[in-house]
């Protein structure tokens, strides 16, 4: 077996295991969901077996009809009843069947491609078509709840195993994970882009003569052609507008010769992404990766609009980038994200777990201790121990109150405020994409729990207390 996935109920699946007589060699999703359908496919086996036997055939004639009388999408469907979490599995029987399954809320991505001769699957559409050179339209998506089966024959049929539930996909594959080649997925980073031209025109007062425009290498780069395209779009019905009025001469020309100031600003220089990077080790890393490009801001003049994919820590911003965009002499440094504010820990496979690792919480939490609102993060930890005992399904996100007392802009101009240290010059705004705007650019692709603390799964509230609890209690461990 191989696999995408992460469970949250793990400690639930290994009791179930116990209880029917298995021994897990390891407490892991990875040994939980092996024993689980290991299980089921020795009790397919067992029963085909005294079946055959009933009917009167030898042992010589049962193990070949074992073979090919086996159905993996019954064994898949008891296998995976109680599995609460995002997953993509697949898998290979000793008789030679393949499966590859997808979770019914379709939250971990899953392409296939088939012709004559191969069967493939894949977290990303783009990797098959480098590969086998086909035209995007020939990779198909698994659907939610759905296994494919490839038999031993060689026959080949995709087969519902779990009930569908609404689709819940994961959106920040489409804004960061995920490869950018895929072409619908450039098209969606783009239009993350695009919409953050409104905000963005409002911190700047419209002023874009003397703004400069830049990204953050490298994963941002399609946003920013997209924020690129809204500007001159604005820009267009300004020219267009001033020539309805019958504006002329140079101020005219003037106006004309007008667009985004485009600039590479920051330079990366090191292949790696500190996002995933071992926490030990990011700290050195980001001191290294990223260089500038001097002479292209106008000192004390010209601010300096620079957008990132996602603000996740924060750390590479504040103890990396901000500083050495400040040597440029910028007067305001104005950080967009493509995304919005990561609010509460992933459970589902991208490793966002711990929630004092995210700049929103802290930002939240600073504000209620400056406001003197303590007691609300005190009463959250009571009601996340409460909850703690109780069965999942029956589990609320009590971290929603964190941020219930503010605004996303109260929040937003706290992070810049923990963005500037006392040798920053500059000074540091931050706009980040709205939800709204983010499910107009991935309409198929609405999970948003990361940002919402709208989990798809009962697992997820359960998640998001448990990390909740290990931040109020000093522990600097995963919720799950």
């Amino acid at each position: 077996m191989a696999g995408n996935f992460n469970l949250t109920n793990v400690d639930e699946l290994y009791q179930s295991l116990l209880k029917i007589g298995q021994h897990p060699v390891d407490y892991s999703d990875t040994v939980t969901i092996l024993e689980r359908v290991g299980h089921f496919l020795d009790v397919e086996v067992e029963t085909l077996y005294r079946q055959y036997k009933a009917e009167g055939y030898k042992k010589s004639e049962i193990t070949p009809l074992i073979a090919s009388n086996l159905k993996l999408s019954k064994i898949l469907t008891r296998a995976s009843k109680k599995w609460d979490g995002g997953y993509v599995i697949a898998g290979m029987t000793g008789q030679g069947d393949c499966f590859v399954m997808r979770d019914p809320w379709g939250i971990r991505p899953a392409y296939v491609y088939r012709d004559d001769e191969v069967v493939v699957a894949a977290s990303e559409r783009p990797v098959i078509q480098t590969v086998f050179n086909v035209e995007s339209d020939r990779v198909t998506e698994l659907e939610p709840g759905h296994a494919l089966i490839v038999n031993r024959d060689g026959l080949i049929h995709e087969e519902e195993v779990r009930e569908p539930q609404e689709r819940c996909s994961c959106s920040f594959e489409r804004i960061y994970f995920s490869r950018g080649s895929d072409e619908s997925i450039y098209r969606e980073r783009k239009m993350l882009g695009r919409l953050l031209v409104p905000g963005l025109l409002k911190e700047l007062e419209g002023d874009l003569e003397n703004t400069v425009f830049s990204y953050i290498p490298n994963t941002a780069e399609s946003a920013f052609f997209g924020m690129i395209e809204g500007l001159d779009a604005h820009l267009l019905e300004i020219k267009k507008r001033a020539i309805r009025e019958g504006i002329a001469g140079q101020a005219l020309d003037h106006l004309l010769e007008m667009k985004p100031r485009v600039e590479k600003i920051a330079i990366k220089d090191a292949k790696l992404r500190t996002f995933i990077t071992q926490d030990q080790d990011r700290e050195d890393l980001i001191a290294h990766v990223y260089d500038i490009t001097y002479g292209t801001i106008r000192k004390g003049a010209d601010s300096l609009v620079v957008i990132d994919d996602s603000i996740v820590r924060g750390t590479t911003l504040k103890r990396s980038i901000i500083r050495i965009l400040d040597r440029l002499g910028p007067k305001r440094i104005l950080v967009v994200s493509s995304s919005p504010q990561i609010r509460y820990p992933d459970c589902y496979g991208i490793d966002m777990a711990k929630l004092g690792d995210f700049i929103a919480f802290r930002a939240a939490i600073e504000l209620l201790k400056d406001r003197g609102m303590d007691q609300v993060i005190r009463k959250v930890y009571e009601a996340c121990l409460d909850d703690r005992a109780r069965p999942k399904e029956e589990i609320i996100n009590h971290v929603k109150e964190i941020y219930r007392p503010f605004s996303d802009q109260e929040i937003s101009e706290q992070i810049a405020r923990m963005m500037h240290t006392p040798e920053i010059r500059a000074e540091i705004r931050v706009l980040y994409q709205t939800v709204d705007d983010l499910h107009r650019a991935c309409p198929n692709d609405l999970g948003d729990w990361y940002y919402t603390g709208n989990y798809p799964t009962p697992g997820g509230n359960k998640v998001a207390n448990q990390s909740f609890i290990n931040y109020f209690e000093g522990r600097d461990e995963r919720g799950y």
